[in-house]
């Protein structure tokens, strides 16, 4: 029993020093906060890159134009593939970007390599529709942008929702190495805090469940959407 009581007393003089001592928890709050802010801005510009790139990609393939665009977003896929992420964001911040303003810059740097990623899982989307339905529509009078956009993009996102939210819980993971330019994330929350106490138990095990929470969250949601989608299609 004595070594239970002192394992309390413990635990809970830790949680005091990790959270409620100088009001430490605001810090995990911001990094919270800054961390979805980071990813949902980020998987947003992500989507939006990766639907420019792979709907060029697509019709290069199909009618032989845009192939000098199609070069350079090849060259821009293969560069932000063949980087590490957390080259880019350094590069982002102290180089291509002159701000201070840093989850601006993170955003961007996220996005940027988001869409990279983003535009070859719409491309294998827009390729599994089936490519009677192109055919359809242009017999029907309509020019290609627009069929590619009313007829084969709906089609293509109901394949790909499931990746797309997998690309974002991605995003989210990745987001803990925005500490090496100053931003106060999850991660970079927990340093401070362990360079106030001087203990990493608590703080390191606060951030990696509150990581493990939002994941498993997000991850039963795209689970449930992928059996939604599967119904929808059995229907």
């Amino acid at each position: 029993m004595g070594g239970v009581a002192a394992f309390v007393r413990y635990f809970s003089r830790q949680l005091v020093r990790t959270f409620v001592e100088q009001k430490r928890y605001q810090l995990f709050i911001d990094g919270f906060r800054n961390t979805l802010v980071i990813s949902l801005v980020a998987a947003v510009i992500g989507v939006v890159i990766g639907v420019i790139i792979a709907t060029v990609k697509v019709y290069t393939n199909q009618t032989g134009k845009y192939r000098l665009l199609d070069r350079i977003f090849a060259a821009y896929v293969a560069v932000i593939r063949g980087t590490p992420l957390a080259v880019q964001l350094l590069i982002m911040a102290y180089i291509v970007i002159p701000s201070n303003n840093y989850i601006m810059i993170a955003c961007i740097a996220f996005g940027l390599n988001s869409g990279a990623y983003v535009s070859e899982v719409i491309r294998a989307g827009i390729g599994a529709v089936d490519s009677g339905q192109m055919e359809a529509a242009l017999s029907l009078g309509l020019p290609r942008s627009i069929a590619m956009r009313r007829v084969i993009l709906p089609q293509a996102v109901k394949n790909i929702l499931p990746a797309l939210c997998n690309e974002f819980i991605a995003i989210i993971k990745e987001t803990s190495i925005v500490g090496l330019i100053a931003v106060v994330d999850l991660t970079r929350a927990s340093d401070i805090v362990r360079s106030r106490t001087a203990e990493a138990y608590f703080p390191l095990l606060s951030i990696a469940l509150i990581y493990f929470l939002l994941v498993a969250g997000l991850t039963s949601l795209t689970r449930l959407l992928e059996k939604r989608l599967a119904r929808s299609d059995r229907s």
